[in-house]
C-alpha cells in the first residue's frame, strides 16, 4: 500500500511555517498525536490526575501493546521510560558486571552510551574493546569473532550513528551474540520509527528507543525492551513500588516482567501520545514508512553533489535518512542558524558525541539534515537553493 501524502500532509500542521530536516532531533508531531495529549491534559484539569489514570487505563495498557507489535515483542517484555537514554542505562546497569568482564561496542558509538560503559571501567574494572570498522565503515565481523573469548559480558551497539545515515548491522551481531551466549543491547533511538525492527530477527536481549524521533512522538518518553529469557538474570539499578513488592521489613521481591524497569510517576499524556505515534507508524506501514525516506535522502544525496564546497560524511552503502555534511570555509553552525533564518530546521552533530568514529575520520562540527516521509522533494530543492546561497 502507497504512502497517502495528502492525509499525511495535512496531519503534519508543522509543515507550513518550516522546512523541518531535524527529524534525527524531533520531528513535527502528527496532529492526532498533538491532539491525544491535549485531550488527556484537559481531562486531569477537569477531573484530577489519578482519575483520569483510572479512567484511560484500558488506552495506557494499550500503549505495551502497539510497542510490542512495532518490535515483534510482547507487551510483558515492554517497560515505558522517561527517555530513551534512561531505558538504555536502566537495561546496562542492571547487568552484573564483574571485573575484567569484556564489553564490546562500535565505532560509530553514541556518547551517553560509552560514557556508561567508561563509568563501569572506574566503578566494576571492566574492558572495553571497539569492534573495528572498515574503510565504508561496515562492521568488520570476521574480527568480531576472533575477539569472543569466556570474558566477553556483552555486546552492544548503536543501530544508526547520530553523526551520519549509517546503518549498523545489527543482525549480524545479535547472530554472534547468540552462537557464544553472550548479553546483546542495542539502541535503536534512531531507527525506531525509521525502518522495521524486529526484535527475533535481531536478536537481541536489550533494545531502547525514545518517542520523541522517528516516531514522531512526545518528548519526555521511551521505552525499553527486554527478553523474558534474560529479565530473570537482571536487576535494576533502582527500584520502587511499581516495580518491586515491598514484602517484610528486610525483604523485597521484584516483578516478574520488564516492568521492573519502570517507576510509579508517568506523564500519562505524554504515554498516551506514544501509542497515539507508534499507532500512526503502524497504520503507515514500517516498510512504506523506510522506503519513502530512502526515496528522500537518496535524492537529497543527489543534489548535495551539486555543490562544490560541500563535503558529504557518507561512505557505506547501508545508509537511511540521515544525511551529514561540512562546507568548506564554513562553520555547520552558521549554516544552520543561516537555514533556520529561512526557514528550515537542521542540526549540529559535534564530534564529541561520536567521538571515536568521529577522532578517526578527523571530521569537524557537521550540518545534519534528517529526513522523513512527511518531506517532500520541493522542500529538498528549496533546501538545496538556500544552502548554495549560504556556501557561496
Amino acid at each position: 500500500m502507497a504512502i497517502n501524502k495528502e492525509k499525511i500532509f495535512a496531519d503534519t500542521p508543522g509543515k507550513s511555517n518550516f522546512i523541518h530536516l531535524n527529524n534525527a532531533g524531533s520531528p513535527l508531531m502528527p496532529r492526532p498525536v498533538l491532539d491525544t495529549q491535549i485531550a488527556h491534559l484537559k481531562l486531569e484539569a477537569i477531573i484530577g490526575g489519578y482519575e483520569a489514570m483510572a479512567d484511560k487505563l484500558d488506552q495506557i495498557n494499550a500503549v505495551y501493546n502497539s510497542i510490542a507489535r512495532l518490535i515483534n515483542a510482547n507487551s510483558d517484555e515492554i517497560a515505558l521510560v522517561e527517555n530513551a537514554t534512561v531505558g538504555w542505562a536502566m537495561g546496562f546497569y542492571a547487568i552484573d558486571f564483574k571485573p575484567g568482564d569484556r564489553i564490546l561496542t562500535v565505532e560509530a558509538e553514541y556518547a551517553s552510551n560509552y560514557l556508561a560503559y567508561l563509568h563501569m571501567v572506574r566503578s566494576k574494572g571492566v574492558i572495553i574493546e571497539v569492534i573495528p570498522s572498515d574503510e565504508h565503515g561496515d562492521l568488520k565481523l570476521d574480527i568480531l569473532e576472533t575477539m569472543i573469548d569466556e570474558k566477553v559480558k556483552l555486546i552492544s551497539a548503536t543501530h544508526v550513528p547520530t553523526n551520519s545515515g549509517l546503518v549498523n548491522n545489527i543482525c549480524a551481531l545479535g547472530k554472534i551474540a547468540k552462537k557464544h551466549n553472550i548479553l546483546y543491547q542495542v539502541d535503536a533511538c534512531q531507527s525506531a520509527g525509521q525502518m522495521p525492527l524486529d526484535v527475533d530477527e535481531i536478536g537481541c536481549d536489550l533494545l531502547s528507543a525514545t518517542g520523541r524521533k522517528y516516531l514522531r512522538g512526545p518528548r519526555g518518553i521511551g521505552f525499553l525492551y527486554v527478553r523474558k529469557s534474560v529479565i530473570e538474570k537482571l536487576h535494576p539499578p533502582i527500584i520502587d513500588l511499581k516495580s518491586a513488592k515491598w514484602i517484610s521489613e528486610h525483604e523485597y521481591e521484584l516483578r516478574h516482567d520488564a516492568k521492573i524497569f519502570e517507576n510509579w510517576e508517568f506523564n500519562y499524556a505524554a504515554v498516551l501520545g506514544l501509542g497515539a505515534a507508534v499507532d500512526y507508524a503502524l497504520e503507515i506501514g514500517l516498510e512504506n514508512i523506510s522506503k519513502r525516506n530512502n526515496e528522500l535522502a537518496n535524492y537529497l544525496r543527489h543534489r548535495l553533489t551539486e555543490i562544490e564546497s560541500i563535503i558529504p560524511h557518507t561512505r557505506s552503502q547501508h545508509q537511511c535518512a540521515i544525511v551529514t555534511f561540512w562546507a568548506k570555509n564554513h562553520k555547520a553552525a552558521d549554516i544552520v542558524n543561516a537555514l533556520r533564518n529561512h526557514h528550515i530546521n537542521t542540526s549540529v552533530s559535534e564530534p564529541s558525541s561520536t567521538l571515536l568514529d568521529a577522532t578517526k575520520n578527523n571530521l569537524p562540527n557537521l550540518v545534519r539534515t534528517s529526513l522523513h516521509y512527511y518531506n517532500d522533494k520541493d522542500e529538498i530543492d528549496r533546501f538545496i537553493v538556500n544552502l548554495k546561497k549560504i556556501t557561496l
